[in-house]
């Protein structure tokens, strides 16, 4: 094992992905880049292939992966480290819809581990900015069978029997494996989802991608997962200033929204996990015993499990901070 250094607040270098539906708003608003498309930041990724590297402090250009390799618990916990081994179990983005997404739906861990040696993908999404009647596609507008589905589908109908969501800033949704869903075009939103790269692509809008060929559809693979029934996604919660406004709680992540107008202390002394911070509004400073990091819109940091405590100070940031629950 290496010689540990004193944990600090890790940002990323932020991978940004060219999508046919991306736009300009990661660039606008998040201050992301300059290119026209693009659809996604993997703000915290260990997803192999898209591994996050550091951006600051002594850690600089070290991988995620490599990182948790030579400090498991330090880095991850070690309620979370028992779970997962020398894995990190969550992938962060900000994502912007220029136009829609594909119609898709995600396997649950153990459709996931059997086809394809992965994590299943349960995410949840939190709404930053929407255009005027921007909406998601969530689930079936009502309960249908596999018989009916597969006959508007071949049709060219399956739009007809889905639900259509309207959306404005702050509203959030949880998306179990098997919601059929679609983030809609003009929205830009920041998930929170297992690490898990796998999607079934139910239609694509007859639509060719980046290099002007149409993408591969999964019907047969997406109809073993597909929950018929009316989707129940949208989260209901109150949101206070300087306090924790919790929004969902799953057995993979917690996510709560702080809006902060003065400073705040997080003791995380009885919680044995990593804590990642998304900054979705205003800047702040995180301050711990041993660093001070800033954070401004459109930026992640990830706490080691090893901080136990830190000092949030801003007049004007909203942040989502998320977890993973003790489960064991």
């Amino acid at each position: 094992m290496k010689e540990p250094i004193a944990p600090y607040p890790l940002k990323f270098i932020p991978q940004l992905k060219e999508k046919v539906w991306g736009g300009s708003k990661l660039a606008s608003s998040l201050n992301k880049g300059t290119s026209k498309s693009i659809g996604e930041s993997w703000e915290i990724s260990a997803v192999t292939g898209h591994v996050s590297v550091v951006a600051n402090g002594a850690w600089k250009d070290s991988y995620l992966d490599a990182l948790i390799h030579d400090f498991p618990k330090e880095i991850l916990g070690s309620s979370v480290f028992e779970q997962y081994g020398a894995q990190f179990p969550l992938l962060f983005k900000f994502i912007d819809a220029k136009e829609d997404l594909s119609v898709q739906v995600h396997p649950n861990d153990e459709v996931a581990k059997r086809r394809h040696q992965s994590f299943g993908k349960t995410e949840m999404w939190y709404i930053l900015q929407a255009d005027r009647d921007s909406r998601l596609i969530l689930g079936f507008e009502n309960k249908v069978n596999k018989e009916t589905y597969l006959e508007h589908l071949s049709e060219g109908k399956l739009l007809d029997m889905l639900h259509e969501e309207p959306v404005t800033r702050g509203d959030a949704f949880y998306l179990a494996p098997g919601t059929v869903h679609a983030i809609g075009g003009g929205i830009l939103l920041a998930e929170i989802q297992q690490t898990s790269n796998i999607t079934y692509r139910i239609y694509d809008w007859d639509r060719p991608d980046i290099n002007g060929e149409f993408r591969e559809l999964h019907t047969q693979e997406a109809l073993d997962v597909i929950d018929f029934a009316p989707s129940t996604a949208k989260l209901d919660y109150k949101s206070f200033t300087n306090q924790n406004n919790l929004i969902c709680e799953s057995p993979y992540f917690v996510t709560s929204e702080i809006r902060l107008t003065k400073p705040m202390v997080k003791d995380y002394k009885n919680l044995d996990s990593f804590v990642v911070y998304m900054c979705v509004d205003g800047s702040m400073k995180i301050t711990t015993k041993d660093a001070d990091v800033s954070l401004q819109k459109g930026e992640t940091v990830l706490l080691p499990a090893a901080i136990k405590e830190v000092v949030l100070t801003s007049e004007n940031a909203t942040i989502l901070e998320v977890f993973v629950p003790n489960n064991l």
